[in-house]
């Protein structure tokens, strides 16, 4: 099984981003193909033999990883499958890349692999990068019914099949949006805990657009993916969970803002889920209404 690996950076973390192609590189077997997508950034230095994209301006986190699948041709057609890094993350294991083949090859329905995340100094995963409800033991393998976007690994023809992620959503809830799409494909998602990357342990609400996104994609995602009957309840639920969370003033303004606008907005196309998909997703442990 061939095997790719699409990097996003910003270009303000060569260091890092360095380390993390040095330990693609380290990984057993067959070499992985990587390219490395500069989002509106000019690269560093890279070794010799990675591919190398300059967008001329941020196209956001779906945006940039759909360049990346496209440098390995059409859907990323040249290789079995890709994995998808962040820049700051480190695979510290050797046999990563053996172990995505062996799962793939196992198991001809499962489309897209989640990555356990870990804090490289405490060795902690948070329990927001654990893609299931119950979440309290990190180290449990399982089916699941969304992953991780910057730990993954991804069968490319599920892309073949039910394309890309979203480019409009630039950034959060694209993983979930390819899931859900892969998942009424017939495709199956697993969470991994013995597949690896090293991440600092870091807060999503470190990025300026954070609440507003989250609240717009998530009205998109729902208008998107779900049976007309449980887009209010969905989105109903969520907005008396961030209320619950009591978020700060100007946060909350964010999220009400993004919430409206995520109405009154273009969401792409619609294609609802199938009713034995959402009878599929809430026997693997989350209905689409939270």
């Amino acid at each position: 099984m061939k095997l790719g690996a699409v990097i996003l950076t910003m270009g303000n973390r060569p260091e890092e981003l360095r380390a993390l192609l040095d330990s693609v590189a380290k990984q057993e077997g067959d070499p992985v193909e990587v390219v490395v997508v500069g989002n509106g950034a000019p690269l560093p230095e890279l070794p010799e033999g990675v591919r190398t994209v300059e967008l001329p301006e941020n196209l956001g986190i779906p945006g940039g990883r759909n360049v990346g699948i496209e440098q390995f041709g059409p859907s990323g057609a040249e290789v079995d499958a890709l994995l998808f890094l962040d820049d700051d993350g480190l695979l510290p294991n050797g046999d990563t890349a053996a172990l995505v083949r062996e799962a793939f090859a196992a198991d001809p329905k499962l489309g897209i692999i989640s990555f356990r995340i870990a804090d490289p100094d405490t060795g902690e995963t948070q329990r927001r990068h654990v893609p299931r409800l119950r979440a309290a033991d990190p180290m449990r393998s399982s089916r699941v019914t969304t992953f991780l976007g910057g730990a993954n690994a991804v069968r490319t023809r599920v892309f073949a099949e039910v394309g890309g992620l979203p480019d409009d959503f630039f950034y959060a809830h694209e993983e979930t949006d390819l899931a859900w799409r892969a998942l009424d494909a017939g495709w199956a998602i697993d969470y991994r805990a013995d597949m690896v990357l090293y991440h600092p342990t870091t807060a999503p609400s470190r990025h300026a657009v954070y609440h507003r996104m989250v609240a717009r994609n998530r009205v998109w995602l729902a208008r998107r993916n779900l049976p007309a009957p449980l887009v209010p309840v969905y989105l109903g639920v969520w907005l008396l969970l961030t209320l619950a969370r009591r978020p700060s003033r100007p946060a909350l303004r964010a999220w009400l803002g993004g919430f409206k606008e995520g109405w009154t907005s273009a969401c792409g196309p619609r294609r609802p889920m199938r009713w034995r998909t959402v009878w599929r997703l809430t026997r693997l442990g989350r209905p689409p209404v939270i």
